[in-house]
């Protein structure tokens, strides 16, 4: 009994990690560069894992600034997004 703990806590904490869907990150939203799927120009010359910065108005009118990471295949992971709330000027 006591090796088979172990065995179900490895288990479960297994099955947490395995799952289909984009994990805490968020789903690109209109305005997002992976909007509609992944952007057809490849960034060749950045080193995989380097992180950059989008920032954009969304349809809402806030301003929305966005986190991206390089994946080993070249693709953009959406990793973080900080929305602003829209500022009325008297």
């Amino acid at each position: 009994m006591r090796t088979m703990l172990p065995l179900c806590f490895a288990a479960l904490v297994l099955a947490d990690c395995s799952g289909t869907g984009s994990g805490n990150y968020p789903e690109p939203i209109p305005g997002s560069i992976t909007y509609g799927g992944q952007p057809r120009s490849k960034l060749t010359k950045a080193p995989v894992g380097s992180w950059f910065r989008h920032r954009f108005i969304d349809q809402f009118g806030r301003d929305v600034i966005e986190t991206y990471v390089i994946q080993p295949d070249r693709s953009l992971l959406l990793t973080s997004r900080i929305v602003e709330p829209i500022r009325f000027r008297d």
